[in-house]
């Protein structure tokens, strides 16, 4: 496993060793010792999610506030995703800055996301399967999010706005400023 730190403070690319043969594929998708040891960090997932969606759909950008902050641990299944990251931390040197990149089932890279970092995701392909793991527990009341097309922001989700698909809650999310 290769992990390389990303230009935002703490967010990391993992790549897997992917072992190929007649049989098909191997990869170890997580080993929390090596990661510690490349990172600096320790993580404890004790939470694993997953969803289905289809091209179009955007998810985010979201996060958990307070003491149900989440650092996940981000992949794609089946399928292809626009994964993005936003440094949210205001004392951190990259806060206001993102973080993009294309996780697929044929590159199996994963994203690692620190606490205090709102995500997204756009999906690129019918029927992808999406599943991250968290080092926290889901809680509605600490629910917030930035919506998707924030002017400051500034991201490119790889999608026509025409075909954008957002849950009712994702079309009425605050603006980076007002949070």
């Amino acid at each position: 496993m290769s992990i390389e730190q990303t230009y935002l403070n703490d967010c990391f690319v993992i790549t897997p060793n992917v072992f190929h043969d007649e049989r098909g594929t191997f990869f170890e998708s997580f080993n929390k010792k090596q990661f510690q040891e490349i990172s600096g960090h320790s993580v404890n997932f004790i939470q694993d999610n997953q969803s289905t969606s289809k091209k179009g759909v955007l998810r985010g950008l979201h996060f958990q506030t307070g003491l149900f902050e989440q650092a996940k641990l981000v992949r794609v299944i089946k399928g292809s995703v626009l994964d993005v990251a936003v440094d949210i931390r205001p004392k951190s040197s990259t806060f206001g800055q993102h973080f993009s990149m294309v996780l697929s089932e044929t590159n199996n890279k994963q994203l690692f996301i620190p606490r205090g970092f709102a995500h997204g995701f756009s999906v690129l392909e019918n029927h992808t399967i999406f599943a991250y793991k968290c080092d926290n527990y889901y809680n509605k009341t600490a629910e917030s999010g930035i919506i998707y097309n924030d002017a400051d922001l500034q991201i490119d989700w790889k999608l026509k706005e025409d075909e954008i698909k957002l849950a009712e809650k994702d079309r009425v999310l605050k603006t980076f400023k007002e949070l």
